[in-house]
């Protein structure tokens, strides 16, 4: 990684963890103590913060204006809710049935299955009361954005055909699962940056596009990490989706194959911005780490 985009990815992080623990610190006056401490322990408990960070850089690429700040912190806040509470309920035991995230035990293990199904329903309902809460006429917009990525035609919808997938599918059927289970998301994060700063349609188009090709990217890297990552780095025992015999991209077409196929997602994401000047150059640094990480 760049000094650059480290510089750029560690200020945008520190942002959104402020944001996220001072909305912790709001629901500790009104949620049960037990609940309150699985949801606290979920939503900050580290990782990448991807997903409000391409919030706030599309916001930022397409020059949201400053009285516009509070908005796209609110979605980006509520963005990374809807994505932890789809870690804590994919790693229930009747979903994939982990024992580690992030380098620490689930939320299931140590709360509990019952409290961790709450704190997730708890956390996604949230996203939506923060996102909400505000009177600019684009958060309707913003909300109907989140929720049509995370909903049934999106991140449920793909964990609902992960769950279902049997024998060895082909290639098209492994990219509609994430394309909805880990794409729709991050492309969501992207229109909602764009959105929330004002941007004209053919400039949320094009971030809808980086975001689709990036998403593709993200996960056939993440695949391969999966069989030759560094667990310390993980935060997750490697090797986990070919030990459920999980459809992974390295498993249809082999490492090199997978690795060609994340170079050319990077490749369209890349392409997707041609229209943008310097503005847009941390997205394009932020879609060769991406891969470069895995390749």
């Amino acid at each position: 990684m760049s000094p650059d985009l480290e510089s750029f990815l560690a200020e945008r992080r520190r942002r959104v963890e402020e944001a996220l623990a001072a909305q912790v610190r709001a629901w500790k006056e009104c949620v049960p103590a037990r609940l309150s401490e699985a949801m606290e322990y979920s939503l900050l408990g580290g990782g990448k913060r991807l997903r409000p960070i391409l919030a706030l850089a599309a916001f930022e690429a397409c020059g949201g204006p400053a009285e516009r700040q509070g908005l796209v912190m609110d979605f980006a806040v509520a963005i990374e809710c809807v994505h932890t509470y789809s870690l804590v309920h994919d790693d229930l035991p009747a979903m994939d049935d982990d024992d580690l995230r992030r380098g620490r035990p689930t939320c299931h293990v140590l709360f509990g299955e019952a409290t961790a199904i709450l704190a997730g329903d708890a956390l996604l309902t949230e996203a939506f009361a923060r996102l909400a809460g505000g009177e600019e006429p684009d958060r309707a917009r913003l909300v109907a954005i989140l929720a049509r990525a995370a909903g049934a035609a999106g991140m449920v919808g793909g964990q609902q055909l992960d769950l279902q997938m049997a024998g060895r599918p082909d290639l098209s059927e492994v990219e509609e699962v994430h394309r909805r289970k880990t794409g729709a998301l991050l492309r969501a994060a992207l229109e909602g940056g764009a959105v929330a700063a004002g941007a004209p349609a053919e400039r949320v188009a094009a971030l809808c596009a980086y975001g689709e090709a990036l998403g593709l990217a993200f996960q056939i890297a993440d695949d391969i990490l999966d069989v030759v990552g560094d667990p310390a780095k993980m935060g997750k025992r490697p090797g986990g989706d070919q030990a459920k015999g999980k459809p992974t991209y390295p498993a249809l077409v082999g490492l090199d194959g997978a690795r060609e196929l994340a170079r050319e997602a990077q490749t369209r994401a890349i392409a997707a911005l041609r229209g943008m000047g310097a503005e847009a150059d941390a997205l394009r640094a932020l879609a060769a780490y991406v891969v470069d990480r895995a390749c």
